[in-house]
């Protein structure tokens, strides 16, 4: 796999000084999640190096690799916010030589969520969320969460992004309310049995 110096001078060509900066919280705070709920610490690194490396590419080159690699089509429906993601897992692979698929999931899903996430999933999206340069109504709380509970953790941060996106009249994409369906649900058994 490759080292950390090596992953970040490819990130820092493609991201701007302040995404730099973010990424470097969201490393941190992966490898800290990581080790306190028993996720593989390299590819948390990994995962959270790359998890932004097409954040600044043209929403036109984002859209043509989402038809040419016949990504779900719903996705240019949605805020290009969303792209990055499926995107960057697609061009880690084939700039960067990254083939952990472990790896590459956690970067294609660290903005939508998906219904079943793994460990290492679940870690990099809480991590991206509560990274601390990151400063909005509801982070707190996240945070206080995930030292306890990455679940609830999770699922906070799934209702405070879907929360924020109605109250700006945006379109939810349906993975994240599937996500956050799965989870709560998940949550209530957990708490039943």
């Amino acid at each position: 796999m490759m080292d950390r110096e090596q992953a970040l001078l490819l990130v820092k060509e493609q991201i701007t000084e302040h995404r730099y900066t973010h990424t470097l919280g969201v490393t941190d705070t992966a490898i800290t999640l990581a080790k306190r709920y028993g996720a593989d610490v390299k590819k948390a690194e990994m995962a959270a190096i790359f998890h932004d490396y097409a954040k600044f590419r043209s929403k036109e080159e984002m859209a043509a690799i989402i038809r040419q690699q016949k990504m779900d089509p719903q996705l240019l429906s949605f805020n290009s916010e969303l792209w990055h993601a499926p995107v960057g897992a697609y061009l880690v692979h084939k700039e960067a030589g990254i083939e952990d698929e472990e790896i590459l999931d956690a970067i294609r899903y660290h903005t939508s969520g998906r219904v079943g996430m793994t460990l290492l999933e679940k870690v990099i999206y809480v991590a991206d969320y509560i990274e601390p340069g990151r400063h909005f109504p509801g982070v707190e709380e996240v945070r206080e969460l995930a030292e306890e509970d990455l679940d609830k953790a999770l699922i906070q941060s799934l209702k405070n992004t879907i929360q924020f996106l109605m109250k700006r009249d945006q379109p939810v994409f349906p993975d994240t309310f599937h996500t956050y369906n799965n989870l709560v649900s998940s949550q209530k058994e957990k708490e039943m049995s």
